[in-house]
């Protein structure tokens, strides 16, 4: 439909926030919109008070990067984790995934991101200072690298490996269990285990 067309300002503004999620295009977007306002005006407003109440309490961890409401993650004040293995993902969905497989114990850095040059994404973009001082603690042994398996996850992985290498701090990349140019949000939990139990060093 064209934009011309759209019955006033308010839903035009609507349609194009829910463009923002991944995978929304112009259509899609359009029939969340039409359905929510003419179908589901409770589940409207609930979906905007829940936006409003987690854009005013959800942070960044400020050991992990991954999302929390309180300084710390639950994960960083759990004190069953092996703080002696630091798992560097690229985002709280593969956090999630690499979670779910119950076959990690140790903690976690979540950089948000991953280096892409052509989209002006660079060290600093994704906090690779912060993880630097997270792996050089003294506490931490092991890096275990488990950003996806794209051109942009596996350079990103090459940096940070030599980086610690550099540091001499040992790093492990997962296996390639993970189907390559799969990312880890949509691998089954299996795969992941099994990717998690044969890191290799690197």
């Amino acid at each position: 439909m064209a934009r011309s067309a759209l019955p006033g300002r308010g839903l035009e503004t609507l349609i194009d926030a829910l463009r923002a999620l991944p995978g929304v295009g112009p259509r899609s977007a359009q029939r969340m919109a039409y359905h929510l306002m003419q179908h589901d005006r409770v589940g409207a407003e609930q979906l905007a008070r829940a936006l409003d109440g987690a854009l005013e309490v959800v942070r960044h961890c400020a050991r992990c990067n991954n999302f929390t409401e309180t300084e710390l993650c639950t994960l960083c004040r759990s004190p069953g984790r092996d703080p002696a293995l630091l798992c560097v993902v690229e985002t709280s969905a593969d956090l999630s995934m690499v979670e779910q497989t119950l076959s990690y114990s140790g903690l976690y850095f979540v950089l948000m991101g991953r280096l892409s040059p052509l989209d002006g994404v660079g060290p600093r973009d994704i906090g690779l200072d912060r993880l630097l001082e997270r792996a050089t603690d003294g506490i931490v042994r092991e890096v275990i690298l488990a950003t996806n398996f794209t051109n942009e996850g596996e350079a990103t992985a090459h940096y940070i490996a030599e980086m610690l290498r550099a540091r001499s701090i040992k790093a492990s990349r997962i296996a390639r269990g993970v189907p390559l140019g799969g990312e880890l949000e949509f691998v089954d939990v299996g795969t992941i285990s099994q990717a998690m139990l044969d890191r290799r060093g690197l």
